[in-house]
C-alpha cells in the first residue's frame, strides 16, 4: 500500500506560508505556517505537521486495538484513543499513544482501560 501527500512552502521560516494536502483528496490546499506549527498552542488557526502524526498514530492504534481484541473474542464496540507528539525544536519528535476501551462487548469499561 503506498499512500501520498504533497506540501508547498513560499517564504523564508517565520514569515512563510505553505498548503498541503493528502492524495486520497481528504484535504486539499489546506494551510499551515511557523505561527500553526509553533505558537498556536490552542490550534485554531490551523493544523500542524505534528496534529497529523498523531491523527494518524490514534487511527492506527485503534484499529490494530480493535483488531487484538477481536482476536481474543472481545470484540470492540467503540474504541477513543488520543496521541499526543510533542515537538521540542533541536530534538526529535516524542509521540505517545494513549488508549481507552469504551465499550467491549460482555466487558465493563475499566477492564479496558489504559
Amino acid at each position: 500500500m503506498k499512500r501520498t501527500a504533497n506540501a508547498i512552502w513560499s517564504g523564508d521560516l517565520k514569515a512563510g506560508k505553505g498548503t498541503f494536502g493528502l492524495g486520497s483528496g481528504a484535504l486539499s490546499d489546506h494551510p499551515y505556517s511557523f505561527k500553526t506549527r509553533f505558537e498556536n498552542e490552542d490550534g485554531k488557526a490551523g493544523t500542524n505537521p505534528e496534529e497529523l502524526i498523531a491523527a494518524a498514530h490514534a487511527s492506527c492504534f485503534a484499529m490494530q486495538l480493535s483488531a487484538f481484541l477481536a482476536e481474543k473474542g472481545h470484540p470492540a464496540e467503540k474504541l477513543e484513543v488520543e496521541a499526543q507528539v510533542t515537538l521540542v525544536p533541536g530534538y526529535r519528535h516524542h509521540r505517545q499513544p494513549s488508549g481507552s476501551g469504551r465499550t467491549c462487548a460482555g466487558h465493563e469499561r475499566g477492564r479496558f482501560q489504559g
